[in-house]
């Protein structure tokens, strides 16, 4: 077999995926994955393995398969990425978002950023090792998914009920958002390791009125009953709530003992850490669409909203308690989309391997869990009993503002953090 290196083939793998089209608006109308599907799965094919390409709907493709380590009667563990990207407007970008181009040091396109950087370092570590015979300590899973991008539901979620079988013996996974640096100074790099994820509520709002002319007099206005239940939500101030990974962050990075009376006051000292950081200190719930009527001098009968609801672990009871004496007496609700908060201790031999992968690498590095406020594939997995965390390493620039590129215009990845994450994953699969 022909002998790879995960370090020289890492940036090509991303570049190819990202000029795959694998846009995802959530309507199940683009491209789909399976292209994406079909050339992940020929990549692990060249090295022995039988990747499954499942296809949930027309387009619709994941890839599974599994590594037998030396010790199949251990317990598993998960890799999982998806493959699909959110949309773009091309004109936006400064390099074409599906070139893949190579730029000041870096891959750009959709994707570099969440997650095919991480896709690539995962199919180049994987080729490296079985090119060379090396196999894992314990069976590894590989999971590259469809539909992350809208919620999962031809992707983590559709496998984790109709395929559980192929994760059997899996405890434990790593997967997207997680394991990059943030320079706290020349020497010093915390690596931000996902260990928990707030809970999803994405709500469509609907107040009912009555309909009339729009010259008469009317105290049954369902514009009027919706904007203030829009206004009311959008305006609420949340208490801090101090979650255990969020206090283990500071603990961890700072040697802080965070006070909820001081927090936000802590939390705006970060820099460019505080806009991850503060959104994982409350709840929150933010209005983001209105819909009524049809013309001007009409009263509609119905007007509604779309609200982006997102809740700590262990405050879900609280976030909708709060969200129903908001909505008042007039309005209703109905999820549009919802799912589960998640959250691990930040302990264990996984945690080990992946702070002492980390430290092999860049001495300067310090391993700290962060609470994730959005979602991932984890979400389906840990119906499984399955324990994650958000782990593809990234050593960054210290003026990288690359958080802010999730999901934003001009994503990129430096060239040199694409290979510093296939050494750190090669290492923390030794360890595991």
């Amino acid at each position: 077999m022909t002998a790879f290196n995960g370090e020289d083939e890492v940036v090509e793998l991303c570049r190819d995926l990202i000029r795959i089209d694998t846009t995802n608006a959530g309507d199940n109308a683009g491209p789909g994955e399976r292209v994406a599907a079909e050339y992940v799965a020929g990549k692990l094919a060249e090295v022995g393995l039988e990747p499954r390409v499942l296809e949930s709907d027309s387009r619709r493709a994941n890839v599974i398969a599994r590594i037998e380590g030396e010790d199949p009667s251990r317990e598993a563990l998960l890799l999982h990425g998806h493959l699909d990207v959110v949309p773009f407007n091309g004109g936006d970008w400064t390099h074409h978002p599906l070139s893949g181009e190579i730029a000041d040091g870096c891959v750009w396109g959709r994707g570099a950023v969440d997650m095919k950087n991480m896709d690539a370092m995962i199919l180049a570590v994987v080729r490296q090792r079985l090119s060379e015979g090396r196999k894992p300590p314990r069976d590894v899973v590989l999971a590259f998914t469809a539909d992350e991008e809208a919620g999962g539901h031809y992707g983590a979620q559709w496998l984790s009920t109709e395929h559980k079988d192929l994760f059997e013996g899996c405890t434990e996974a790593i997967g997207e958002v997680g394991g990059f640096s943030v320079s706290v100074d020349e020497a010093r790099r915390l690596y931000l390791i996902e260990a928990a994820e707030k809970g999803i509520a994405w709500m469509k709002l609907t107040a009912a009125g009555r309909a009339g002319h729009g010259s008469m007099l009317n105290s049954e206005n369902a514009v009027t009953e919706l904007a203030e239940a829009v206004a009311r939500i959008g305006r609420h101030e949340w208490p801090v709530r101090l979650t255990p990974t969020v206090s283990a962050f500071f603990q961890e990075a700072f040697e802080i003992e965070l006070d909820a009376d001081d927090a936000e006051a802590t939390v705006a000292k970060l820099g460019p850490l505080a806009r991850m950081i503060g959104a994982t200190l409350r709840n929150t719930a933010n209005p983001t669409m209105l819909a009524s009527g049809y013309k001007a001098n009409v009263i509609p009968q119905t007007a509604t909203a779309h609200v982006d609801g997102r809740f700590l672990p262990g405050y879900e009871e609280e976030f909708f308690t709060t969200i129903d004496e908001l909505l008042g007496p007039n309005v209703t609700r109905e999820f549009v989309y919802h799912d589960i908060a998640v959250e691990t201790a930040f302990e264990g031999p996984l945690v080990r391997a992946m702070a002492g992968a980390l430290h092999a690498e860049d001495p300067g590095a310090r391993a700290v869990p962060y609470t994730l406020s959005g979602g991932t594939d984890l979400k389906a997995f840990s119906r499984l009993g399955i324990r994650g965390f958000g782990f593809a390493p990234l050593k960054l620039p210290a003026d990288l503002d690359f958080s802010g590129m999730f999901h934003g215009i001009d994503e990129r990845v430096p060239v040199d953090s694409l290979k510093f994450g296939v050494r750190v994953l090669d290492r923390f699969l030794d360890a595991c």
